[in-house]
C-alpha cells in the first residue's frame, strides 16, 4: 500500500475505534452496537480493491482485539474483518466512482450481517457462546439496522477522503510529462519528419529549395541566350 493510504487508513481506524469505545457503546442500544470500524473498512475497501480492504481490515480488527475493553481472543475480530474487507473491496466499481447508493447500501447490510455470522462462529469453535445467550436474530436484525442508518453518514465521506489522498501530484505531474514525450515521439515517427540536418528535416527542405532556384535560374539564362 503507498505511504498516504497507510496514514490515512490508520488515523480513520483509530477515530472510528475511539468513537465507537467511548461513545457508541456507552448508549446503551436493544442488541448490537453501531460498528463505525467496520463502516471505516468498508469505505476504504470500495476504494482500495479487495487487497487493500483486506490488510485495512486485518489491522483494524486487531486494533480492535487489543484496545480496552475488549473482552475476546486476540485476532477474532481481526480474521472477521479481514474477511468482510476483502469481500467488500470485490465489489468496488471499476472506474472507482459509485453510480447509486444501492451498491454500497446492500454492502453495508451484508457486511454487518456476514461480521455477526463470522464473529458468532469464531465464538463458538473457541467456546465463547455470549450470542446464543443474547440471541443471534435480534443481534443480526440491529447490527444490521443501525449500521445502515449509520452508513449514509460515514461510507461517502470515508470514500471521498481516500480518493482525494490517492491524488499525487507529482505522479501526475509524472505522468503527463511521460505521455507528452511519448506523443512528440509518436508525431516524429509517424510523419516522418525529423528536425535537424537528417533525412527529411529542415535542411532537406532548404537544400531542395536551393536546387529548385538555381535549376530556374539557368533556365531563364538560357532563353536569354
Amino acid at each position: 500500500m503507498r505511504v498516504n493510504r497507510i496514514l490515512l487508513s490508520s488515523a480513520l481506524i483509530v477515530v472510528a475505534l475511539v468513537v465507537q469505545v467511548s461513545v457508541l457503546a456507552r448508549l446503551h442500544l436493544p442488541g448490537a452496537v453501531p460498528d463505525l470500524l467496520l463502516l471505516t473498512v468498508l469505505g476504504l475497501a470500495l476504494v482500495y480493491g479487495h487487497v487493500g480492504g483486506a490488510l485495512v481490515g486485518f489491522a483494524a480488527g486487531l486494533l480492535a482485539d487489543l484496545a480496552p475493553p475488549a473482552d475476546h481472543a486476540a485476532g477474532r475480530y481481526a480474521l472477521v474483518l479481514c474477511v468482510i474487507g476483502y469481500l467488500a473491496g470485490l465489489a468496488k466499481p471499476e472506474n472507482g466512482r459509485l453510480k447509486s447508493a444501492t451498491g454500497p447500501m446492500v454492502v453495508v447490510a451484508a457486511a454487518a450481517i456476514g461480521t455477526t455470522l463470522l464473529y458468532a462462529g469464531v465464538g463458538a469453535l473457541v467456546g465463547d457462546t455470549a450470542a446464543r445467550h443474547v440471541g443471534l436474530p435480534s443481534l443480526l436484525f440491529t447490527a444490521a439496522l443501525y449500521d445502515l442508518l449509520l452508513a449514509p453518514f460515514v461510507v461517502p465521506g470515508i470514500m471521498a477522503l481516500a480518493r482525494r489522498a490517492d491524488n499525487d501530484p507529482l505522479a501526475e505531474a509524472g505522468s503527463t510529462a511521460k505521455s507528452a514525450d511519448i506523443s512528440s515521439g509518436w508525431l516524429s515517427s509517424g510523419t516522418g519528419l525529423k528536425i535537424g540536418g537528417q533525412r527529411g528535416g529542415l535542411g532537406g527542405l532548404k537544400t531542395k529549395t536551393r536546387t529548385r532556384t538555381g535549376r530556374v535560374g539557368r533556365i531563364k539564362g538560357v532563353k536569354r541566350l
